[in-house]
């Protein structure tokens, strides 16, 4: 083996990790206190991961039409370089 011990996660520790994730996640906190089963949030988790991976290819596609629509060398095409970098 690697060195590695396994661990038992306890229920309470679950419990705890389940409340931090569900308070991550926007359509659980619009919900209210409400507990959803542990179930459910990860097919929630999987789902908001998934929007936020189309958000971010969209968003992708639309800064690269718009940078081959500028001139390379003007102030804004600068200004979007400067805001990739930080």
């Amino acid at each position: 083996m690697s060195g590695r011990r396994s661990r038992n996660i306890t229920e309470e520790e679950i419990n705890e990790l389940i409340s931090k994730l569900q308070s991550l996640l926007p359509e659980t906190r619009r919900r209210g206190a409400g507990r959803a089963s542990a179930t459910k949030l990860l097919k929630e988790t999987c789902n908001y991961i998934k929007s936020l991976h189309r958000e971010v290819d969209d968003l992708s596609d639309r800064l690269s039409n718009l940078m081959a629509t500028m001139d390379t060398n003007s102030a804004q095409a600068e200004i979007i370089r400067s805001l990739l970098r930080s």
